[in-house]
C-alpha cells in the first residue's frame, strides 16, 4: 500500500533533505527535534485532569478523564524515543487522548535516558515505575486488576520486559501489554531493517544508534536486550502488537507474534498499512494513527 498522503509528504521532504542521520546530530539537538515533531500529533485533548507527581526517585505523570470515577482501569505507559530521548513532552497528546477516549487513567513513567544513563536504568526504572503504581493503588486511582502496560518503539521494549520481570516474581501480573512497533531485536536481524532502513524518516541508524548509546559493551543476544528471542513468554497475560507498514521494526513485531503464539501466549497482531515508525505520534496528519490512538484506549479502559 502507499504510504498515507500527509506521511508520503514528510517522508519526501527527508529525502529531498539527504536522509539527515541521527548519528550526526547531538544527543541534545536529537531531543530538541524529538519535540519539535509534536507539532504532527494534531490537537491537544483538554477534557483530561493531569497532575505530576515524583515517588521515591521516579516521576509519573497521571493523566485522568473529566469526572472519571475514584478508581479507574490504567495504562502504565512507557513512552519512545530508541532509549535516548522522549518524554512527557514528546507524548502528551497521545496519553491526553487515550485517557480521554478510553475512560481510563493513564500514568506515564519517566525512565532515565542513555548515554546519561546506560542498560540496565531504564529498565530498572519501568519496572520500579511499576511496582510503586501497584502497590500504591489507591493513591494513583487504579484498579489493580485492569491494569494495562503499554509503549511505544522503545517504550514498547520496556513494557514487555517489565511484564517478563513481574512474571518471574510473581507478585503480580498486569491484565495485558499493548505493544506499539517495540523495539525487539538490538541485532537486526529481519529483512524489513533493510527494506524500511533508509528512506522513512526514522531510520536503521536511529533505531541502531539507540541501542548503541543505551548497551555499550553489553552483548546484543541478551535477553533483555533483545526479548524477541526468548523462550519464556509462557505465562504471560494477554499481549496485543501492533506494526506498521514501511517500519524497520515490522518484521521482528510479527515475529514476536508467532513466537508468543507458539509458547502459549494469548497474542493478536495489527499491522497498520501506509505509515511509518512513530506514526502513533502524527495524529495530525495520519488517519491511522487517530484510529490507532481510538483503539488502544478502547482495549485499554471502559
Amino acid at each position: 500500500m502507499a504510504l498515507e498522503k500527509g506521511i508520503a509528504e514528510q517522508v519526501a521532504a527527508f529525502i529531498a533533505a539527504g536522509r539527515p542521520s541521527s548519528r550526526q546530530q547531538s544527543i541534545d539537538d536529537r531531543r530538541v527535534g524529538y519535540i519539535a515533531s509534536t507539532v504532527l500529533a494534531g490537537e491537544t485533548e483538554s477534557r483530561v485532569h493531569i497532575q505530576t507527581i515524583e515517588r521515591e526517585g521516579i516521576t509519573f505523570r497521571i493523566y485522568s478523564p473529566l469526572h472519571g470515577s475514584a478508581i479507574l482501569p490504567t495504562i502504565i505507559y512507557y513512552h519512545g524515543g530508541c532509549f535516548v530521548s522522549g518524554g512527557f513532552a514528546t507524548h502528551d497528546k497521545q496519553l491526553r487522548q487515550l485517557a480521554f477516549y478510553g475512560e481510563c487513567r493513564v500514568i506515564a513513567v519517566q525512565y532515565r535516558l542513555a548515554p546519561e544513563y546506560t542498560f540496565p536504568a531504564a529498565h530498572d526504572d519501568a519496572l520500579k515505575g511499576a511496582d510503586l503504581i501497584w502497590q500504591h493503588a489507591e493513591l494513583f486511582g487504579v484498579d489493580k486488576y485492569r491494569i494495562t502496560l503499554a509503549g511505544d518503539s522503545a517504550g514498547g521494549h520496556l513494557a514487555l520486559v517489565t511484564a517478563l520481570r513481574l512474571k518471574e516474581t510473581g507478585e503480580w501480573q498486569p491484565a495485558q501489554l499493548i505493544l506499539i512497533y517495540p523495539m525487539l531485536d538490538a541485532t537486526a536481524y529481519f529483512e524489513s531493517y533493510t527494506r524500511n532502513g533508509l528512506d522513512y524518516i526514522i531510520t536503521r541508524d536511529t533505531l541502531l544508534s539507540g541501542y548503541e548509546m543505551y548497551l555499550p559493551g553489553i552483548d546484543r543476544h541478551h535477553p533483555e536486550a533483545s526479548p524477541l528471542w526468548r523462550d519464556d513468554f509462557n505465562g504471560l497475560a494477554p499481549v496485543h502488537i501492533i506494526t506498521a507498514e514501511f517500519d524497520p521494526l515490522c518484521d521482528e513485531g510479527e515475529a514476536l507474534y508467532q513466537r508468543m503464539t507458539e509458547q502459549g501466549v494469548a497474542c493478536t497482531c495489527q499491522r497498520y498499512l501506509g505509515v511509518i515508525h512513530g506514526f502513533f505520534q502524527l495524529g495530525g496528519i495520519s488517519e491511522a494513527a487517530r484510529e490507532v490512538i481510538r483503539n488502544v484506549a478502547l482495549k485499554a479502559g471502559r
